[in-house]
């Protein structure tokens, strides 16, 4: 059942478990933290288990302005704090996975482990048809814009971006475009905890090239492929998942 906590003024959903260390549940854009229930089902006779909807997502309050991924990193400092969390586990998804690197980054004394699967972060290759899109989609917008054509302006913007960008309203939508433009890879040398990734080789969300790069470059990572998977492997396969969890937390649990 969810508890809920007023972080920063902003109401925030929660579910809390087990005892001994803490482990903390991170989902992706667009989720909850009923995506995350398989693995807190699994960990919560072994850890303090806490599962959060990120602002914006779930049963939590929208952020009052457009965040950017600092934001959101600011916004679990303050939630762990709130909480007495101490040097905890980070399991992370796609979107929560930028959370999760920033802040192990950035507080690597406050930090035990993590396990990231399907993160996102690094900023995918782009070619010069994007280029040349993005550009007339701009150009586009601007011309549409500036002579009061409103009602096509508004079909050009429902029409375009990725189907997250459509899914999301009001606030969520200028602060998706600054979650999507955040780049964390000159930071993944700073990540200094030990790190499992887990990926399914078939993800078009996070290409595998961005796992292995992300095992390439922190200190301390190594790289679990779910062949013949895609962005959400975690949750295709929950118990090969958490098999895998339980090998890299053998020796924290409870």
């Amino acid at each position: 059942m969810s508890k809920f906590i007023e972080v920063d003024g902003i109401k925030v959903a929660y579910e809390e478990e087990g005892s001994g260390r803490a482990v903390i549940l991170m989902h992706g854009w667009g989720q909850n933290k009923e995506m995350m229930s398989a693995i807190f089902m699994h960990l919560k006779n072994s850890f303090r288990v806490i599962s959060l909807d990120f602002p914006g997502f779930g049963e939590s309050e929208e952020p009052k302005e457009a965040w950017g991924v600092p934001d959101y990193e600011l916004f679990f400092v303050h939630f762990l704090k709130q909480l007495n969390v101490e040097k905890p586990i980070l399991i992370g998804h796609s979107f929560g996975c930028r959370v999760a690197i920033r802040f192990a980054a950035d507080y690597p004394e406050d930090i035990h482990k993590m396990c990231l699967t399907g993160a996102a972060g690094i900023l995918p290759k782009r070619g010069l048809d994007y280029h040349i899109k993005t550009k007339a989609y701009k150009t586009g917008k601007w011309l549409l814009k500036v002579t009061g054509q409103t009602k096509k302006l508004e079909e050009l913007q429902k029409n375009a971006g990725s189907e997250d960008y459509r899914n999301a309203s009001g606030i969520m939508r200028p602060t998706f475009v600054k979650v999507v433009n955040d780049d964390v890879s000159p930071i993944l040398k700073d990540v200094k905890c030990p790190v499992l990734l887990v990926w399914g080789d078939l993800d078009t969300a996070a290409p595998l090239w961005m796992g292995q790069q992300m095992e390439k470059e922190m200190a301390d990572a190594g790289l679990a492929i779910f062949e013949g998977d895609d962005h959400f492997a975690y949750w295709h396969q929950p118990d090969r998942f958490n098999r895998v969890l339980d090998v890299f937390l053998e020796k924290d649990k409870n």
